[in-house]
């Protein structure tokens, strides 16, 4: 099958998680005999509509598209909200369009529903959407708008659009299926589709980036975030771990990404002194894979406001690289009881700063027990989620409609 894979961000820029991901699942759709194809914004200057290119025998279609992240809320809205329109006016002169059978895209963005509306009428594509935030929910739940201001109500037309265009809809665990059940009852086509990464560990190297002489952090435990620093992190939480952990001279946070609470991590550390933490802005992903051969512990965090059941993507590559998982996320979310039995670190509920405090210690203190977390993470990556799943239950869920 010929099969249009749609991110928002892509390699061999970007460092968000979903990116890796999608280039990842390309390469197993192309080593099991398909032929897929990314298409995704150019984010920044191009001077055709459409720019054809390779990424490790993979074929790229990048269509003229301001850049959407790091620009404020308002341009990103407006960014996001015509990436339907610009990839719609690079791709329907495009050669082969319409010898698509597939189309698999990922939310959020939830403005790529016109697009996969119009595939679905030229092409006659199915459409897998591969869900992994209820946005707007989330952020009516974190307060950052109404859910009765009009603009939850475009977002909310936007959502729908993107639902009502696609034939199947994976959310990544059990518990977001039900959630999603209750928040859109009418919407049957479901099914669990966890996250995914190429289970195969990098080994240890420095080649492009040596973050502990780049940081002076040779004789340092690195506890490590790395990827979205945004509103739906709640980086205050991991602020206040860093904070609590000053007095362990042996230890330091490094942070590295991008989002809208970068400036907020850059002032706090300025504010309180927190020289324990170094923040660093996003880098591509193959120095990315090398930061993650250097570090010790890997965290994560989510907002406490949270209501669906995120498992982060990256947590996938803390796996890979048999890092144990430190961090806090909403009440109910499954990922605490899984990785906790699991043995794959430990997980609380955001707000439980003292339980996080003691199990950062206990790691600084027990590298046995880092050793065998990290060993048991990878072990659970293997099983539960590995890209040659994910690329078999996409393909099966689309040969056994067609």
């Amino acid at each position: 099958m010929r099969i249009a894979l749609f991110p928002d961000d892509y390699l061999p820029s970007s460092t968000l998680v979903h990116a890796k991901m999608f280039h990842e699942l390309a390469l197993e759709l192309k080593r099991l005999g398909h032929e897929p194809v990314i298409i995704t914004p150019s984010h920044g200057k191009q001077n055709q509509r459409l720019a054809i290119e390779q990424l490790d025998g993979v074929e790229v279609w990048r269509f003229r598209s301001p850049q959407m992240r790091g620009k404020g809320k308002i341009q990103r809205v407006i960014t996001e909200s015509l990436l339907s329109l610009n990839a719609y006016l690079a791709l329907r002169v495009a050669d082969n369009v319409k010898s698509f059978d597939a189309c698999v895209n990922y939310s959020p963005t939830i403005f790529f529903g016109p697009l996969m509306h119009w595939f679905k009428r030229r092409c006659g594509t199915y459409n897998y959407l591969v869900l992994r935030d209820m946005f707007p929910q989330w952020v009516i739940d974190e307060g950052l708008i109404s859910g009765r201001s009009p603009i939850a109500s475009y977002f909310r037309f936007f959502e729908r659009m993107n639902y009502n265009a696609s034939d199947a809809i994976g959310l990544m665990s059990p518990a977001n299926v039900s959630y999603f059940s209750k928040l859109h009852p009418n919407y049957q086509n479901l099914q669990v589709l966890r996250n995914w990464a190429d289970v195969s560990p990098k080994s240890f190297s420095t080649s492009l980036i040596d973050i502990r002489k780049q940081c002076q952090l040779d004789d340092k435990v690195i506890y490590f975030y790395g990827g979205n620093i945004g509103h739906a992190q709640d980086m205050g939480n991991l602020l206040r771990l860093v904070e609590t952990m000053q007095s362990h001279t042996e230890v330091h946070f490094l942070f590295i990404g991008q989002g809208d609470e970068f400036e907020l991590v850059e002032k706090t550390k300025v504010k309180k002194g927190l020289d324990n933490l170094t923040l660093l802005p996003s880098i591509d992903q193959d120095a990315y894979k090398e930061v993650l051969t250097q570090v010790d512990v890997g965290l994560f965090s989510l907002a406490k406001t949270h209501k669906a059941h995120n498992f982060p993507g990256k947590l996938l590559g803390y796996m890979v690289q048999s890092l144990p998982i430190l961090g806090s996320v909403n009440q109910g979310n499954d990922v605490i009881e899984f990785i906790n039995g699991e043995g794959a670190g430990k997980a609380y509920i955001n707000g439980e700063d003292q339980s996080l405090y003691e199990a950062a210690l206990m790691l600084l203190q027990n590298p046995a027990l880092r050793k065998a977390m990290g060993d048991r993470a990878h072990e659970v990556l293997k099983v539960s989620f590995s890209v040659e799943a994910a690329a078999s239950q996409i393909i099966d869920t689309i040969e056994k409609a067609k």
